[in-house]
This record gives C-alpha cells, sequence and structure tokens, in this order.
C-alpha cells in the first residue's frame, strides 16, 4: 500500500476531522473515501466526454452516409 503526505488548511483539517468523527472512521479513512469518490466521479466525467466525442465522430458520419443515400435515391427517381 502507497503512502501519501499531505498538507491541510487548519480549516480543512479540523472539518474532516469532525466529519470523520460524525461517521466514526478515522480521519484518514475519511480522506481515502473522498479520494475515492473524487475517482468515481472523475471517471465517470472522463467517460461521458469520450462518449459524446465518439457520439459526435459517428453522427458527423451519419450525415454524410444519409445524404449519399439520399442523392442515389434523387438519382434513381430522376432516371
Amino acid at each position: 500500500m502507497g503512502a501519501i503526505s499531505l498538507r491541510l488548511s487548519d480549516e480543512l483539517a479540523a472539518v474532516s476531522g469532525e466529519c470523520a468523527r460524525a461517521l466514526r472512521v478515522s480521519r484518514a479513512e475519511y480522506i481515502r473515501r473522498a479520494i475515492e469518490q473524487m475517482n468515481r466521479e472523475t471517471l465517470t466525467q472522463l467517460r461521458a466526454r469520450r462518449l459524446a466525442e465518439v457520439s459526435d465522430r459517428v453522427r458527423a458520419e451519419s450525415l454524410w452516409v444519409n445524404a449519399e443515400f439520399a442523392a442515389i435515391e434523387r438519382d434513381l427517381v430522376t432516371e
């Protein structure tokens, strides 16, 4: 298991300690849980961003394909 040393403002340390006591966990456990939650949220945002980018690419390609089909249909009607 890795170790991290970090500095917190006095206020953040105090509030973290109060919240940890309210949950009956150590401040270290409280901070671990906070990091895990932030990691989950960040990964969810990154997945959503990647999905939106791929969706935009697919949408553009679909519009191009639809335009080609429309042109073929117009050609068939005018023949």
